[in-house]
C-alpha cells in the first residue's frame, strides 16, 4: 500500500494538468444507518440546514436505492456493481472509483469508515484517514484507525469521529489544490450508527423534544413530506406494525428511555449536518462550490436492532456509555415506508439522495422520481470526469458494470429504460423491474407490489398475478447465479408458506425476550 507525497504528485503531473483542474471536483458523502426521512428536506424535524440548502439548490431523488446493508452499499458505490458481483469486500471482480478517476488526473482521498477488505490505499485512494472497522466508539475510536496506511493513535481527549473526518478532509483538499488537480473526496461518516454517542452540546439541544413519541413524530413527518411534495403522488404511509406498541401504551419509564434515545439520534444527525456545513463553507471560500458535484446518500435504512446497551441511565455523551438502536424509532425514521436495514422492502433500501452542482444541474430545486441505485455512482462520475472505465486490471477480473450514468438526469433528461435493480442480503431479497417489485422477507414467499400506485408496499398482488411473480423471480435467480455468482445458500427457492414477520433483535417491550425467528425450511443457511 503506497500513499504518494505531494511532491511526488507534482512531479508526476504534466504542466497541462498543473495549469488548471480540468474536470469538476467530486464529493461523495455516505452516512451510516440514516433513515429515509431523517433530513429536513425529506420530512424530518431535525435541523439539517446545510443539506436542505444543497437540496433546494440542487436535485433530490425520491426513488434512490442502497443495498440495505453497510458493507454491500460501500462495495456497490465504489465499484458500480452488485456486491456479490464485485467479489464482496475484496472487490476482486471490479475496479474502484479512485482507480477510475486517478488516471484522469484526479487527486483521490477518503475519510471515515472503510468496512471492506485491506485498506483504502490498496484500492486507489492516495490519502486516507479513518477506521477500517464497521463501527467505532465516537469518543475513543478503536485500534483500526489509520492515516495514510499507518496506525493512528486516537487522542485521549478532544476526539470525536464526525468532527475528525472533516478535520482531516480539509488538509487533503489543500494538497489537491497545491497539486492543481481536480479532486475526488469520499467521506463515509459513522453517524448515526450505534452506539448512540452524541456530543453533549448537541444532545442538550434536542433533549426533551421527543416526549410525544414515535406515533406523533411519524405523523408529523408524513405531513411534512406531503407539504414538500416529495413524491409524485400522495402516498399512504404504512401503519405502525404489530411488533411496535403504541407510544401511549408504554410505561413512563419506557417512554423516558425511548425519548432520550431519539434525542441522541437527532443530535448525531444534527452534528453530521454541521460538519458537512463546515466542509461546504471551505469549498465556497475557495471558490470551488460552483463546480463541485456533491452527492449525499445513506448506506441503508434506519437500524432496528436493539442490541446491548451500556449505561442506559447515564448520559450518552460519555465514552463508556453505549446506547443501542430502537425499533420504534427506526419505523418512524423510515417514514413512510415499511421495515428496516437488511430488509429489501423500501424501508431498508430507500435512501435520501441529494445531488448539488451549480455548474452542471439544470432546473435546480426539483425532485426526480427516476429509479436509481448506488451502482450508478461510478458510471456517473466517470462520465462527468471524462474518465475511462477499465475492462482489465492487474490482479483482478473486472465484471461488467451493473450501474448506468445519471448524468442525463442532471441535465433534465429522461433516462432510457434500465435493467432490473437487484437486491440481496443474506436471505432478504428483492427485484425492481420498472414499476414492479418482488420482495422476500427472510426467505419467506415472494410478495409483489406495483410501486407506481403502491410505493409503501401495502397491497401484495402476488396471489392475483402469479405469472408476473414467476417471471420476476426467474429473473432474480438468473441474475443471482450468473451475474452475482452468489453462494448456493443465497440462491435457494423461497418458502411457499408465509410466517409472521419477526426478528429476535427487534426491541422487546413486553419484558420477555422475543423468540428467535425460525427460517423457512427452504431457506435455512
Amino acid at each position: 500500500m503506497k500513499f504518494p507525497t505531494v511532491l511526488a504528485l507534482l512531479a508526476a503531473t504534466s504542466m497541462a494538468v498543473l495549469a488548471e483542474p480540468k474536470g469538476p471536483n467530486l464529493l461523495v458523502i455516505l452516512t451510516d444507518d440514516l433513515g429515509f426521512s431523517d433530513l429536513g428536506c425529506y420530512g424530518s424535524e431535525i435541523p439539517t440546514p446545510n443539506l436542505d440548502r444543497l437540496a433546494s439548490k440542487g436535485l433530490r431523488f425520491s426513488n434512490f436505492y442502497n443495498t440495505a446493508k453497510c458493507h454491500s452499499s460501500r462495495v456497490s458505490l465504489l465499484t458500480g456493481r452488485w456486491c456479490r458481483q464485485a467479489g464482496d469486500e475484496p472487490m476482486q471482480r471490479a475496479v474502484t472509483l479512485p482507480e477510475v478517476l486517478a488516471p484522469a488526473g484526479y487527486f483521490t482521498a477518503m475519510t471515515g469508515k472503510w468496512h471492506l477488505d485491506k485498506e483504502p490505499g490498496d484500492y486507489g485512494f492516495q490519502r486516507f484517514f479513518g477506521h477500517l472497522s464497521g463501527s467505532t466508539n465516537y469518543f475513543t475510536g478503536d485500534n483500526t484507525f489509520r492515516l495514510n496506511g499507518k496506525p493512528w493513535p486516537v487522542p485521549d481527549k478532544g476526539f470525536y469521529t464526525t468532527v475528525a473526518n472533516v478535520d482531516h478532509a480539509l488538509p487533503f483538499l489543500d494538497e489537491a489544490r497545491a497539486a492543481k488537480k481536480p479532486w475526488f473526496l469520499y467521506i463515509a461518516f459513522n453517524a448515526p450508527h450505534a452506539p448512540l454517542q452524541p456530543l453533549e452540546e448537541d444532545y442538550q439541544r434536542h433533549l426533551g423534544r421527543y416526549s410525544a413519541g414515535w406515533d406523533e413524530m411519524r405523523a408529523n413527518r408524513v405531513k411534512k413530506q406531503r407539504e414538500l411534495q416529495l413524491f409524485d403522488r400522495d402516498l399512504e404511509a404504512c401503519p405502525r406494525p404489530d411488533h411496535i406498541p403504541a407510544w401511549d401504551s408504554l410505561t413512563p419509564e419506557q417512554r423516558d428511555w425511548e425519548a432520550r434515545r431519539m434525542s441522541a439520534y437527532a443530535a448525531l444527525i444534527d452534528r453530521l449536518d454541521r460538519e458537512i456545513g463546515r466542509l461546504l463553507e471551505n469549498l465556497a471560500t475557495r471558490g470551488e462550490l460552483e463546480n463541485t458535484l456533491v452527492l449525499f446518500f445513506s448506506d441503508n435504512g434506519a437500524c432496528p436492532y436493539d442490541r446491548t446497551t451500556v449505561g442506559k441511565n447515564q448520559p450518552p455523551f460519555l465514552a463508556t456509555t453505549k446506547w443501542s438502536d430502537s425499533t420504534g424509532w427506526a419505523w418512524a425514521r423510515n417514514t413512510p415506508f415499511r421495515f428496516y436495514k437488511q430488509n429489501q422492502f423500501e424501508g431498508g433500501i430507500a435512501t435520501p439522495a441529494i445531488a448539488h452542482w451549480p455548474a452542471g444541474i439544470r432546473n435546480p430545486g426539483r425532485i426526480d422520481a427516476t429509479p436509481a441505485h448506488l451502482v450508478d455512482v461510478l458510471p456517473t462520475l466517470a462520465e462527468i470526469a471524462g474518465a475511462a472505465i477499465p475492462t482489465t486490471y492487474p490482479g483482478r477480473e473486472p465484471s461488467p458494470l451493473a450501474g448506468i450514468s445519471l448524468a442525463p438526469v442532471f441535465r433534465g433528461e429522461k433516462l432510457p429504460a434500465r435493467p432490473p435493480i437487484h437486491f440481496l442480503f443474506s436471505s432478504d431479497r428483492g427485484l425492481r423491474d420498472g414499476d414492479w417489485k418482488i420482495v422476500s422477507f427472510k426467505g419467506g414467499p415472494w410478495e409483489l407490489y406495483n410501486l407506481a400506485t403502491d410505493r409503501t408496499e401495502l397491497q401484495n398482488l402476488a396471489a392475483a398475478e402469479p405469472a408476473r411473480v414467476e417471471r420476476l423471480s426467474k429473473h432474480w435467480h438468473r441474475m443471482t447465479a450468473e451475474v452475482l455468482k452468489a453462494p448456493a445458500a443465497e440462491q435457494k427457492p423461497v418458502a411457499t408458506v408465509a410466517t409472521p414477520y419477526q426478528n429476535r433483535e427487534w426491541t422487546d417491550h413486553s419484558g420477555k425476550k422475543a423468540p428467535r425467528a425460525k427460517r423457512p425450511k427452504a431457506n435455512r443457511e
